[in-house]
């Protein structure tokens, strides 16, 4: 997800220099996923990894995810073979069912993606297969005992978030363990916040007089659990691989004195303010203006705990669709065509991707519908703040239609200061309204349902 990025794009040559010193450090395991970039990710890896070294001498990761950038059963299983030639890998040697989580757990069982993965396995496609996720210990448990055949799960797991009453990275990890699962560890480093500390646990660190970074405590803190068969690293630059490689390239498990440094560290950050949400989202369905409250909750904590506005603004933007909560709906003149707000996704600097997916669609003449568009690229300038410090940069993930202009699902983009562009995907064509002037792009291909455009300039 945090690979290095030139004029907008993945930096597939630095990217390339990191694998190098990746793999001649002898470590071999590289994680993807479909939604990452609209598939620039797995592009990424095919071009700086798969290309460039023996098939046997990496481990490759990347997941299938069911509810988003799919409508159906269809379009969720076709993504497991999108990846494969993305990726041009031949099989997977780890494969993972994307952020189960309680409202989207069940879409998984809805499309059979358990019994669809058993059959790649059986397929020699997969070699493991399991699921990263992102909830309580309840729903881990439920899911561990419901599917034993479970090969292993992501878990995001650090020092910070430990005890957490909303992310409950231990309760998680005692549950894994519990069922005998290995665990791959995400945000190790809870995407970047703990490379630099609230200053109460940095000056722990710097009591004890040992030259090494923050990130390398955070790392080695998950690192030296047991249970745990490797640590997800996002680096986005040569000097982050090093950093890394540094400590994990002989790893040492943390010594008992190292230990009780990281329990006081965790002390501090306890004394810490912050608002005091378990995430339960019992206070949700009665919300009369559809607020996710405990979400909010969380983006304030980021400020409060850590000072982190940057990581605040982006939590808040992709959990409340840029402050507008309730949700949108889009209206196709006289012919009734509803869309109402179906996901929203962060996707770098300046742009969110907003999921629509119609209630009731209709075919419709062409003049008519690029009308009504138009029409509701003016309402949602009015309604909806724009990302901010953004331009374009591309942006993807629009679902499957059907012929002419009935649409089935429709992505929207938001980006730009001051304006807003909306990218309609259609099977014949792209629509971009802009500043209210609809422009139709026949030349633009619209690959594997999704699209990656450069609107700058």
């Amino acid at each position: 997800m945090r690979l290095p990025e030139k004029d907008g794009a993945i930096d597939v040559e630095q990217m390339k220099t990191m694998v190098d010193l990746f793999m001649s450090a002898g470590m071999k395991y590289f994680d993807t996923a479909f939604v990452y970039g609209a598939g620039a990710s797995e592009r990424a890896a095919n071009e700086a990894l798969v290309k460039r070294y023996p098939r046997g001498s990496y481990l490759l990761a990347t997941k299938l995810n069911a509810w988003m950038m799919c409508d159906g059963e269809e379009s969720a299983k076709a993504q497991f073979f999108t990846s494969l030639e993305r990726t041009g890998a031949g099989y997977f040697d780890f494969y993972l069912m994307h952020a189960m989580r309680p409202e989207t757990y069940e879409k998984y069982e809805q499309f059979h993606i358990w019994e669809f993965l058993r059959q790649q396995k059986e397929k020699g496609l997969i070699r493991h297969y399991g699921f990263s996720f992102h909830a309580g210990p309840e729903l881990l448990d439920k899911l561990l005992t419901e599917h034993p055949e479970t090969e292993f799960v992501q878990l995001q797991l650090n020092y910070a978030d430990w005890d957490s009453p909303s992310i409950r990275s231990r309760e998680n990890y005692e549950v894994a363990r519990k069922h005998g699962k290995p665990i791959v560890v995400m945000e190790p480093v809870k995407g970047g916040i703990l490379a630099t500390p609230p200053q109460a646990a940095a000056d722990v660190f710097k009591a004890a007089a040992l030259d090494a970074s923050p990130a390398s405590w955070a790392v080695r803190f998950v690192a030296s659990l047991e249970g745990v068969m490797t640590v997800l690293s996002g680096m986005s630059n040569v000097e982050q691989m090093e950093d890394n490689l540094s400590y994990m390239k002989n790893f040492v498990p943390l010594s008992e004195a190292e230990r009780q440094m990281m329990k006081r560290a965790q002390e501090e950050l306890a004394k810490i303010d912050s608002i005091p949400c378990t995430n339960c989202q019992y206070c949700m369905p009665g919300c009369p203006k559809k607020i996710p409250i405990p979400y909010v909750f969380s983006a304030m904590n980021k400020i409060m705990q850590y000072d982190r506005l940057d990581a605040a603004k982006k939590e808040y933007a992709f959990r409340t669709n840029n402050g507008a909560v309730v949700p949108i709906a889009f209206f196709a003149g006289a012919f009734g065509v509803i869309a109402d707000l179906q996901g929203v996704q962060f996707c770098g600097e300046g742009v969110v991707v907003l999921f629509f997916e119609l209630s009731a669609a209709v075919a419709c003449p062409r003049a008519l519908f690029l009308a009504a568009v138009a029409e509701f690229a003016e309402a949602l300038e009015q309604s909806i703040a724009v990302a901010p410090n953004g331009k374009c940069r591309g942006v993807g993930g629009a679902g499957d239609t059907a012929v002419g202009v009935q649409l089935i699902a429709v992505g929207f983009i938001l980006c730009i200061s001051g304006q807003i562009p909306v990218l309609v995907a259609v099977r014949s064509c792209i629509l971009i309204v802009f500043d209210q002037q609809v422009l139709v792009v026949q030349s633009v291909a619209v690959h594997e349902q999704n699209f990656l455009i450069d609107l700058e300039g």
